[in-house]
């Protein structure tokens, strides 16, 4: 699906409800997950410790949920153009992760526009719900309303 491209408020506003974009597949690395955990002190062995990990409940190390969240700043400009003179994360709502991300999996952000309005900073603040699938699993990873502002 190609990514919708917006050039200014009104655009946005009138899309609320409708799908978007959907991003390119990206493979987890063990690479990326240690990365990651020294960059956030989280070293549980579940992500880190690769042999254990394969003994563990998930048969290998799997990517940090927060990692996986993470990914949302990658995968927002893959599903979605806003031709804006800045933009900002406002924050989030609802995040879940109903799935782990197994190292070695591959995954890809797919995009709806839930919600949009004015605000008082003429800026434009648009909920996007990013949902991070895994390559061949029904559940997807993460599901996060993402909140941006964009300025025209």
């Amino acid at each position: 699906m190609s990514k919708p491209v917006f050039h200014n408020a009104e655009e946005i506003l009138a899309a609320v409800g409708q799908p978007l974009g959907t991003g390119e597949w990206l493979t987890i690395t063990q690479q990326r997950v240690n990365t990651f955990a020294d960059a956030t002190d989280d070293h549980q062995w579940i992500h880190v410790d690769v042999e254990r990990a394969k003994a563990g409940p998930f048969g290998a190390p799997i990517a940090h949920g927060y990692l996986t969240l993470s990914l949302a700043a990658r995968f927002l400009p893959e599903i979605l153009d806003v031709q804006i003179r800045m933009g900002v994360n406002y924050g989030l709502d609802k995040v879940r992760f109903p799935m782990p991300v197994r190292v070695g999996s591959r995954v890809r952000g797919r995009g709806e526009l839930i919600a949009a309005e004015k605000t008082k900073d003429g800026a434009v603040q648009a909920t996007i719900r990013v949902t991070v699938e895994i390559e061949g699993q029904d559940k997807p990873a993460c599901i996060a309303d993402t909140i941006s502002r964009y300025y025209f």
